[in-house]
């Protein structure tokens, strides 16, 4: 599997139509739908906000295509192909079309959303997803420095620290492959929780 490496942009004039693609790295489907808000209110005058997402929730992949008024399957749907195609996870794809006065037909629809959103994922850079869980690890603050050495060494991210009740609780995300090593690793001195 394959996301983002960071946002990215694009643009394509089609027979006079325009087609100003945005790719977006995401976490959930709620994410997706803030970044269209966001675009449909900015390109408020444009003809449609068409769109697509892949979003891996636990181990399934949800997906979403919205062809905003374009014939059916001819615009989101050519753009969440594209992103199955590549693998893509945790990404969504939005293309903006001002309308240049010809039609393009329901091929050359699908090709100029294809050809837009490529160029957005182009430019945002793609790279390998590594699966995380989220995780809560509570110890005692004296094996802080064992913790610590343990999480850097497992590839885990820290998202946040803090102290409750005398205890140190860290909240992170580590590869699900490492989850295996770290419940081991801390076992005798720690507490591993999965996070919903």
């Amino acid at each position: 599997m394959w996301t983002l490496a960071e946002p990215g942009r694009g643009k394509l004039v089609e027979k006079r139509s325009r087609f100003l693609s945005f790719a977006y790295p995401l976490s959930t489907a709620g994410e997706a739908a803030v970044h269209v808000d966001e675009l449909r209110r900015e390109y408020r005058d444009a003809r449609h906000v068409v769109y697509a997402y892949r979003v891996l929730k636990g181990k399934k992949i949800l997906e979403r295509a919205d062809d905003a008024g374009e014939p059916a399957r001819s615009a989101g749907w050519a753009i969440l192909e594209l992103l199955r195609g590549k693998d893509l996870v945790n990404v969504l794809v939005v293309v903006v079309r001002y309308f240049g006065g010809v039609k393009l037909g329901v091929g050359g629809l699908r090709r100029a959303y294809r050809d837009a959103a490529s160029l957005a994922l182009e430019d945002a850079g793609i790279v390998q997803y590594v699966p995380r869980g989220r995780y809560r690890l509570t110890f005692h603050p004296e094996h802080s420095g064992r913790a610590f050495s343990l999480l850097s060494r497992l590839g885990a991210k820290i998202r946040s620290r803090e102290y409750v009740g005398g205890r140190v609780v860290v909240a992170l995300e580590i590869p699900w492959d490492r989850v295996p090593d770290l419940e081991d690793g801390i076992r005798p001195w720690g507490e591993v929780r999965p996070v919903e």
